[in-house]
């Protein structure tokens, strides 16, 4: 059974990250008070944010205190903002091989989509601005705030399964940086669960959650796709 539809995160794995996102995220931490190493911030980025924002005050306060969900909402708007006043003034680099990737797949008759743990808002100042859609270079993109539960839950894939008219995840294939990437693939059941190490975790930190490969530069799922 061939691959019809593959999934690609964005930061980090699609797009260049410098820890831009990881800062934001720390510094709309700190202009709540929360004065949290980055470190400590970076393995929760693929998650849907307000979420990582949960688990990250969990960790903070040392226990299973209640965690306001106003709070929450108000550091997240804080993030957001400060995420889209970066994309929109900076200049957004694809990861190398990335657009040629797309390109390829598409050659082959496999469809292309994004997923993100961003907010739908953020994740299109990210693709309009590199013209993704206007160059016909990916076909659907979907974002946390778009389906009740983010990452690692499989619905975002399951939605844009739907939209491909993918009824099998045995013609799925998921590529991500993170953690939570490779876990919400598993959780899907895609036959091909890619880590690749160009973001937030080294190839020794994804091999503890059993991807199916682990690469380096985003072309090898070419050979991945095609075995």
């Amino acid at each position: 059974m061939s691959i019809a539809l593959v999934v690609f995160d964005i930061a980090g794995t699609t797009v260049r990250d410098n820890d831009n996102v990881g800062e934001a995220f720390q510094a709309a931490l700190d202009k709540f008070g929360y004065q949290i190493p980055l470190e400590q911030i970076n393995p929760y980025m693929g998650y849907e944010k307000n979420k990582a924002i949960r688990e990250i005050l969990k960790t903070y306060q040392g226990g299973p205190e209640v965690i306001d969900e106003d709070h929450v909402a108000a550091i997240h708007r804080s993030f957001v903002g400060r995420m889209v006043r970066y994309y929109e003034t900076r200049e957004i680099e694809p990861l190398p091989h990335v657009e040629e990737t797309f390109a390829k797949l598409h050659e082959r008759g496999i469809q292309v989509a994004l997923n993100t743990g961003f907010s739908r808002n953020i994740a299109d100042v990210i693709v309009e601005k590199l013209g993704w859609f206007d160059r016909q270079l990916i076909d659907f993109m979907i974002a946390s705030d778009e389906v009740s539960s983010g990452r690692p839950y499989p619905n975002m894939i399951h939605k844009l399964m739907a939209k491909a008219g993918v009824e099998d995840p045995l013609q799925v294939a998921k590529v991500g940086d993170t953690e939570v990437d490779i876990n919400e693939g598993r959780n899907a059941a895609c036959r091909y669960v890619v880590g690749v190490t160009t973001g937030a975790y080294t190839r020794e930190q994804l091999e503890p959650y059993h991807p199916t490969h682990i690469i380096d530069d985003i072309a090898d799922v070419m050979d991945i796709v095609s075995a």
